[in-house]
């Protein structure tokens, strides 16, 4: 039986993007259902480092407390080759230089963590929803007030895991369902693909608990790279791998076989060799999901009744690791625009417009500096043509160490960097109240 429902505005897709948006809206006193297809947020490989700009607004909603408790690692220093002692980004010189930025490093906290926590102060909100185990199948539509030709996006069709089905109507529909957007298909919205070299496979290499401290550190060598990233839950400590090879090369990695695989790892991780040589760690592909890496963008974020934002509207690369936290401004900029037209329920397509000209800088020169990390660096060493990072900027940030703050300024905070509404910040601690 389909059953048919209204919100003023329903978020399709929990990830960070989604449920920082649900957030900030039902503070602004606007109603909204956030849709998650999954039964929780606990999922592995997806993007975990949260950075200042991020810490930032977790401070002005008064979530950092919660956030500062839970399991983590901090890292300040992006090591370019291990032992050469150049970095190539440094958060802890450019706290120095900006003492404005109050977390000057990189917090690595699994995903389901954060999500958890944002969607908990979510739900101390009226107005705020969270339906999990939902799944998104399609768009409702009615004629358009702005464009005569076309159609107004009106809601979504839905359907549960234990075999529900219903639709919801809303005034608007917000697309945070990744880079592969059903909502986004489903509105025949088309991004722009742009050349990406390789993909990578995600691997876990566990870590005992008197190990000592590892670190944020790409691994270049002819033909291959690795990126290590130290994990730490409340499950204990981990090395999150991710092995960068040539683009399409998922059938001749796996060609070759498990062992081979090991092989490479163990000799680009020579420390962890006999970790990474166990049949116990690595014992099949399937302990080896691939990721089809994308950059891409729309043309146009919208139409009318419906925005993109988040890898919806762009799909980034892992390079730096900023896709949550362009998410995440991209929702505080659209609550910013949304939220006082939401409560008068008079969206237009103009107000959508706005969110994508604020929002398109700092997605263009992003996508734009990792294209250039792409040509420059990764396809490089993926050819075989070389074993590591460019002479010249290895021997610039040897001679000029201060280089290092622009890279992490441009990865920890980011061109344009989005601040919490007035109306959405908290005090720190629980019951804490701003008035509008």
């Amino acid at each position: 039986m389909t059953r048919a429902e209204r919100t003023t505005c329903v978020v399709v897709g929990g990830g960070p993007a989604g449920v920082v948006l649900g957030l900030l809206l039902a503070r602004a006193g606007v109603e909204v259902t956030v849709l998650e297809k999954h039964a929780d947020f606990h999922r592995d490989f997806r993007g975990d480092t949260v950075h200042p700009s991020t810490l930032q607004l977790l401070d002005d909603l008064g979530l950092f407390e919660r956030f500062d408790a839970l399991p983590q690692t901090r890292l300040q220093r992006v090591e370019l080759v291990e032992g050469s002692g150049v970095v190539a980004a440094d958060l802890e010189r450019l706290g120095r230089l900006l003492p404005g930025l109050r977390h000057p490093y990189i917090a690595l906290v699994p995903q389901w963590d954060l999500l958890t926590l944002l969607a908990d102060a979510a739900r101390e909100e009226p107005s705020f929803t969270l339906r999990t185990s939902t799944e998104v199948t399609g768009l409702l539509t009615g004629p358009a007030r702005e464009t005569p030709t076309g159609r107004r996006v009106t809601g979504v069709r839905w359907r549960t895991s234990d075999g529900g089905s219903g639709e919801l109507e809303a005034d608007l529909v917000v697309a945070c369902d990744g880079r592969w957007s059903t909502a986004r298909r489903s509105a025949e919205l088309v991004p722009r693909e742009l050349e990406v070299p390789f993909d990578v496979w995600w691997l876990r290499l566990p870590l005992a608990e008197d190990a000592r401290d590892a670190r944020l550190l790409p691994v270049l060598r002819r033909g291959r790279a690795v990126v290590v990233i130290p994990r730490r839950t409340a499950e204990g400590r981990y090395l999150q791998i991710a092995y960068l090879g040539p683009k399409g090369g998922d059938a001749a990695l796996r060609a070759r076989g498990v062992e081979a695989f090991r092989r490479d790892v163990a000799e680009l991780l020579p420390e962890h060799a006999a970790t990474a040589l166990s049949p116990d760690v690595i014992r099949s592909f399937d302990d080896v999901p691939v990721l089809d890496v994308r950059l891409s963008r729309l043309p146009t974020w919208h139409r009318e009744g419906l925005l993109c934002i988040g890898d919806a509207a762009h799909a980034m690369s892992p390079v730096g690791g900023v896709g949550i936290n362009l998410a995440v401004q991209d929702a505080v900029a659209a609550a910013r625009l949304l939220a006082a037209p939401l409560r008068e329920r008079r969206v237009r397509r103009a107000h959508l417009a706005a969110v994508q000209r604020r929002r398109t800088l700092p997605t263009v020169v992003t996508q734009a500096l990792q294209q250039q990390a792409h040509r420059r660096v990764l396809a490089p060493v993926l050819a075989g043509a070389v074993g590591g990072p460019p002479r010249p900027v290895l021997a610039a940030l040897r001679r000029f160490p201060w280089l290092a703050a622009v890279p992490a300024y441009v990865v920890g905070v980011g061109v344009r960097p989005e601040r919490a509404p007035r109306w959405a910040r908290r005090p720190a601690g629980p019951g804490g109240r701003v008035s509008r």
